[in-house]
């Protein structure tokens, strides 16, 4: 035995013995543009397509509604009311980013966002409670349901897919029996309504941009540094100033655009970023964080590429279950709320009908996989913007609204086939 191990075992390392690449050498290996190009395009071809998909519509579906209504499409004021017109959406898709990242699923999450609204508009024209008092309260309405929820999929094993069914369907009838039928409840706190149809001061509006480029640089930058000083592997430093300069572009580019006068009349002044848009970026902000900066998000990644391995690990994968639907129904409350704002309303139906739907669509098409271990809290965003695209330029065309159901579904189930391709992909190269 002795002797078997010792020939496994080199005696020595000399000066022109190279670390295999089972040793530990790709962490401490220097990384130049052109191998750092390279190693990405080896895991694009290996299936990990990330958010190209995603990217590559969006570009397309721009181009194309630009160039079939290059008057209006691109016009300032449709620019904005896309931006609060994906608001609800995003929220909604960027919840359900962690339910899929285990596998599941969560039908539930729209007529959730439904209750906890309804919740909401109830105590304010009802029992006149202030807005943060019907705020917390529909949101703490959220995470019960999504509690007993998680609950019953990770503790009594019941399928998600039957339990959030009949959460579907029972949901529906509190929403009823809060507003009744055929009813309505106006929404006119001007906290609330101003989430969706107010703008933030234009000086605000550019200080918060700024910040924020100035903020991810600084991340990006200082992350660089330390994996650096550590001897680990580290991008080019040119491809982490090209990461920052993007982000920067985007973020003062929509800025600007948001910030022009949209007003039709020259009487009146129309301009600023909506105040629903750093909502968004607040929470996906934190999403963003919690996925990739805590061993909370490393467990989510581990229990839904695989759960047995993950609970064998010493993962608790039964809170890791419930947390997750904790979560997505806590920010389906939010989608609610921002859902009420925008139409300065709750009705019977909020939340129903094809909400979760575009939900599901969003972080799907946005690089979530439906078979979990794979996706970021970006992907919501990014699919987000595609499904109120589609909407959005559809009705600019004037199409009938079967259009506009027969081509979002074929983009989802477009999707779907890249998730699902990319998957098989993966499996094949080992990755």
């Amino acid at each position: 035995m002795g002797d078997a191990m010792s020939t496994d075992l080199p005696a020595s390392k000399g000066p022109g013995v190279k670390l295999a690449d089972s040793d530990f050498a790709a962490d401490h290996r220097t990384a130049d543009v052109r191998s750092a190009v390279g190693d990405y395009w080896l895991r694009v071809r290996s299936g990990d397509l990330g958010a190209i998909p995603a990217i590559l519509g969006l570009a397309g579906l721009i181009v194309l509604f630009t160039a079939l209504r290059p008057d209006t499409f691109l016009s300032k004021g449709n620019i904005a009311n896309l931006s609060t017109q994906a608001l609800p959406v995003t929220i909604l898709a960027m919840g359900l980013v962690f339910v899929l990242l285990l596998g599941e699923i969560d039908l539930s999450a729209g007529v959730a966002s439904g209750v906890c609204a309804a919740v909401m508009a109830k105590l304010i024209v009802d029992s006149g409670q202030p807005w943060y008092v019907a705020v917390i309260a529909a949101i703490a309405i959220g995470i019960v349901i999504g509690t007993v929820l998680g609950w019953l999929i990770a503790v009594v094993r019941i399928p998600s897919f039957v339990v959030s069914l009949a959460f579907f369907l029972g949901l529906q009838g509190i929403t009823l029996r809060l507003i009744g039928e055929g009813g309505t409840v106006p929404v006119h706190d001007d906290v609330i309504v101003a989430l969706a149809n107010k703008n933030m001061p234009l000086w605000l509006g550019w200080t918060a941009a700024v910040v924020c480029a100035v903020g991810y640089a600084a991340t990006q930058l200082r992350r660089w540094q330390r994996q650096r000083s550590r001897g680990l592997a580290a991008s080019p430093v040119e491809l982490v100033a090209a990461r920052v300069a993007v982000v920067a572009v985007v973020l003062l580019a929509g800025t600007y655009l948001l910030s022009l006068d949209r007003a039709p009349s020259p009487l009146v002044t129309l301009a600023g970023v909506p105040w629903g848009v750093p909502l968004v970026a607040v929470l996906l902000i934190i999403c963003t964080f919690v996925l990739g900066r805590t061993s909370f998000g490393r467990h989510i990644y581990a229990v839904g590429g695989n759960a047995e391995a993950a609970r064998r690990a010493g993962i608790n994968v039964t809170r890791i279950k419930i947390s997750v639907f904790m979560i997505s129904s806590a920010l389906a409350a939010v989608s609610g709320i921002v859902a009420a704002s925008r139409l300065n309303s709750v009705a019977t139906d909020s939340g129903g009908g094809n909400t979760l739907l575009y939900a599901v669509g969003a972080a799907v098409i946005g690089g979530t996989s439906l078979f979990g271990g794979r996706g970021r809290a970006r992907d919501a965003v990014l699919g987000g913007l595609v499904i109120a695209i589609i909407d959005n330029g559809l009705g600019l065309l004037g199409t009938k609204a079967y259009l506009n159901f027969l081509i979002t579904g074929v983009v989802l189930l477009l999707a779907a086939s890249i998730d699902a391709t990319a998957r098989r992909r993966r499996s094949s190269t080992g990755r």
